[in-house]
């Protein structure tokens, strides 16, 4: 808050209390913000030049689409310079979902009416809420999208979801609940190929 406080001006709004969790701060952003697009950054990520929300901005001017996409990239924790794996997410169509594929979520932008009408993130999902949200609103309420071919975001690595098999077993059963939850079936590899279509990642 210190540091917040040294650049208040460049902020229209700074809440800081109690939560439950990083989720439920961000529906409490999602549900303060003002703006037609909503893209949401966590604490350790950053954009990786100034024209990123340009870029952003000019896909929703030029295309007719409720949300965006692009490529993320986890650097070093200590060296940002240091890129130490690369998501390269490819153009979109909703049965790459049944393959194990998404979207990395920090680059992902929605229309303020896509959170008004299909709602924010279900906090029960834990680990896995922004895979259910995305899930939700791409295949189960095919909203349209559109992928940018280059990295938006650079993301410190080291995910909650990621740091042990037990976490990673722990979300693999919420990734199953959100298609549940959500009335879709996913393939019986579905689940399986989503931590493998990972791999490829860290040889880009």
């Amino acid at each position: 808050m210190e540091i917040i406080d040294k650049y208040r001006s460049y902020f229209s709004q700074c809440v800081s209390e109690p939560d439950k969790g990083m989720y439920d701060a961000m529906n409490k952003g999602i549900a303060l913000a003002t703006g037609d697009v909503i893209g949401i950054l966590n604490a350790d990520d950053f954009y990786p030049h100034r024209h990123v929300l340009e870029k952003v901005e000019k896909v929703f001017t030029d295309h007719q689409v409720d949300s965006c996409y692009g490529d993320l990239d986890y650097v070093d924790v200590n060296n940002t310079k240091i890129v130490v794996r690369s998501w390269r997410s490819g153009l979109y169509h909703e049965r790459r979902f049944y393959q194990g594929w998404m979207p990395p979520h920090p680059t992902f932008f929605v229309r303020r009416e896509g959170y008004k009408s299909y709602g924010a993130f279900n906090l029960a999902m834990g680990s896995a809420s922004d895979y259910e949200l995305m899930l939700r609103f791409l295949v189960k309420h095919k909203i349209k999208t559109h992928y940018i071919p280059e990295v938006l975001v650079n993301m410190r690595s080291g995910g909650i979801s990621n740091r042990s098999l037990k976490s990673r077993i722990a979300a693999n059963r919420m990734d199953r609940l959100a298609w549940k939850i959500n009335g879709l079936r996913p393939y019986p590899w579905t689940l399986i190929m989503k931590p493998l279509s990972k791999i490829h990642q860290f040889f880009v």
